[in-house]
């Protein structure tokens, strides 16, 4: 039986970035109509189980009855019987129990956010990322109906993994020997010491910036980066930049909308499995993929460590192309 699972996080694109930035908004109802898309695309390429995760919008139970009362909906659909925390540990919990029920793909609605806590403890699924967060490099702006066909194409398991998906690199924070939390674009460390509002975004208080990719065609502080150097997925590296007077200055969008001048003083590209060690001056904070996790304490000794040990994402296009050719999509 072939299966996938969904994640639509209700939370996303919802942060203090609304506030300070005119960036897109994706609201739960909106959500809801994505994921009847997936749905309805999915059963049509051969999909018999989905697994949807609960959440307090209650985005599956929505979308399930709407297609119900259509008479639209074939598979077997269910939301996962699971307690509610309202937080990134939804994500968490209803990613062990879709792979738990083995899935062959995990659909997920989010942010950068969303997809960091989904890498936090996913295994070897395939990840499939759809865009509904704020500054987005990790997930795409993918229609429903393509990431639906796509999933069921991974699903299907007539496609190997390593055809299908890229192997991503992820952003290890060390204290000591402890691995205490990871990021799938980039780790920065502001000055700022306290975790208000969690999503980051005043460039005036950020000091260091790790990346795994960069690009200019990115949003967020990781654009910083693609300003002045291209790194893509695939790349075998990584890269470290310290903000400060004394070298050069370049413009980057850091947030929609908002374009400013970034003093880079330092910059430097890092190997996998290169450790680099951060000993913090002062009191500050790290946010992960956007959003503030780690006190730093002056005298701390931070770990920085860039891997291959992220989730599978789909590659969609390649997937597609790949089904196509095989002739995946022709009926007798």
């Amino acid at each position: 039986m072939s299966k996938i699972g969904i994640i639509a996080n209700p939370a996303s694109g919802k942060d203090i970035r609304r506030l300070v930035a005119h960036a897109t908004i994706i609201d739960n109802n909106e959500k809801v109509n994505i994921v009847k898309r997936i749905i309805l695309a999915s059963q049509e390429l051969g999909i018999e189980k989905i697994y949807i995760m609960a959440d307090t919008f209650n985005i599956g139970y929505k979308a399930v009855n709407d297609l119900v009362y259509l008479k639209q909906l074939k598979a077997d659909v269910q939301i996962l019987d699971m307690p509610l925390t309202a937080g990134f540990r939804d994500s968490m919990v209803a990613t062990s129990m879709m792979e738990e029920k083995g899935v062959g793909c995990i659909v997920s609605l989010g942010g950068d956010g969303t997809n960091r806590a989904i890498a936090k403890v996913i295994k070897d699924t395939p990840l499939l990322p759809i865009s509904t967060g704020t500054n987005n490099v990790y997930p795409s702006m993918i229609e429903g109906t393509v990431a639906g066909i796509a999933a069921a194409v991974v699903a299907s398991g007539l496609f190997d993994k390593a055809a299908t998906c890229n192997k991503n690199k992820r952003i290890e924070v060390y204290k000591g020997r402890e691995l205490v939390d990871i990021a799938l674009i980039d780790a920065v460390i502001s000055r700022e010491s306290f975790v208000g509002a969690k999503a980051i975004w005043d460039q005036e208080s950020i000091t260091d910036i790790f990346v795994t990719r960069a690009h200019p065609a990115s949003i967020g502080f990781s654009s910083i980066v693609g300003y002045k150097e291209i790194i893509d997925d695939g790349d075998d590296v990584g890269a470290h930049v310290q903000l400060g007077a004394g070298g050069e200055t370049i413009l980057a969008p850091i947030a929609p909308g908002i374009v400013r001048k970034i003093n880079i003083k330092k910059f430097n590209l890092l190997k996998l499995d290169e450790d680099y060690i951060y000993n913090a001056e002062n009191r500050g904070i790290i946010a992960l993929d956007g959003e503030r996790e780690i006190p730093v304490r002056a005298g701390d000794c931070i770990l920085f460590r860039i891997s291959r040990n992220g989730p599978y994402q789909v590659d969609i296009r390649r997937t597609l192309e790949i089904a196509q050719k095989s002739n995946f999509f022709r009926k007798v």
